[in-house]
């Protein structure tokens, strides 16, 4: 039996593994928050590895909050940056796999075509910053790495975009939704399915790697979708990112090319919104 560690127990990706995985008898899956292992303590994380024997950690815990992160530069880079170090070393120390979630915020959004896992990766944002930190410092320590990119995470579960829209929609009768920043929606449990395929295959092509669902879209595109697959009346205006002010920049294109992540383990990804569609019908939000 598999025994797998998952950080950022509470977070939407954790909870999708957990769904997945409720009636499998050959994982054993721990899941912590900052309660019960804080990932930035050092010590603490080689006290719990060392009196846990785990094969696998997910690291799904993340300082998140994106605009947050610009006036809270310290607390970002402890969470994504020396969390990452830490569980790293941990890893190396007790020969674990580390499988890492990070951003496509990690680009720039300036070229025009897919972003590849070689492409330079140049923040915009503190965010994007702290989460390309992270990257580095893992594969700088451990072999044994899968750090997996993903854009625009959302699930039944949790705080993100779709119930965000899904909760304007009840409430408002009119929404401006940013029309001129492009990417590509991802359902949580798509890609906790991809995760849990990696272990159960014993998958050791390491490195780094772009996962989000097929297709483009921009902001605006996701929130008319959500409306129309939901049945919810409401008049969405395309805006442009200037009429939207935020502290943190985010990338106009951050669309990445998924080519390695299929050809290495032979995934058939679905379609953005078939995904989502499946979210929102079969969980009936």
């Amino acid at each position: 039996m598999k025994k797998i560690l998952v950080t950022g127990g509470q977070g939407q990706l954790a909870n999708c593994i957990n769904d997945i995985t409720k009636n499998n008898n050959e994982l054993h899956i721990v899941y912590v928050d900052i309660d019960a292992l804080d990932i930035t303590d050092k010590n603490a994380v080689i006290s719990y590895f060392k009196q846990n024997n785990f094969n696998y950690c997910i690291n799904c815990a993340a300082y998140t909050a994106v605009d947050n992160a610009e006036s809270n530069h310290e607390l970002a880079e402890q969470v994504n940056y020396v969390g990452a170090q830490n569980l790293a070393y941990a890893c190396k120390d007790y020969n674990i796999t580390l499988i890492h979630i990070s951003t496509d915020f990690v680009f720039d959004g300036k070229q025009t075509k897919f972003y590849t896992e070689e492409d330079l990766a140049q923040p915009l944002s503190v965010y994007g910053n702290t989460k390309l930190e992270g990257e580095r410092a893992i594969a700088n320590i451990l072999n044994e790495h899968f750090i997996i990119r993903t854009s625009w995470l959302y699930s039944e579960h949790g705080n993100n975009f779709l119930k965000t829209m899904l909760r304007l929609g009840s409430e408002r009768d009119e929404l401006s939704v940013v029309v001129d920043q492009i990417g590509t929606p991802t359902y949580a449990g798509d890609l906790a399915n991809v995760i849990l395929d990696l272990i159960q295959k014993n998958a050791t092509s390491y490195g780094l790697y772009h996962y989000s669902n097929e297709g483009v879209a921009s902001w605006y595109d996701f929130a008319v979708t959500i409306f129309e697959i939901a049945n919810i009346k409401i008049k969405v205006a395309p805006i442009k990112t200037e009429a939207y002010p935020t502290p943190a920049k985010r990338p106009s294109n951050s669309i990445m090319d998924k080519t390695k992540i299929k050809e290495t383990f032979n995934l058939t990804i679905p379609y953005w919104r078939k995904s989502l569609e499946n979210c929102i019908k079969t969980n009936k939000l």
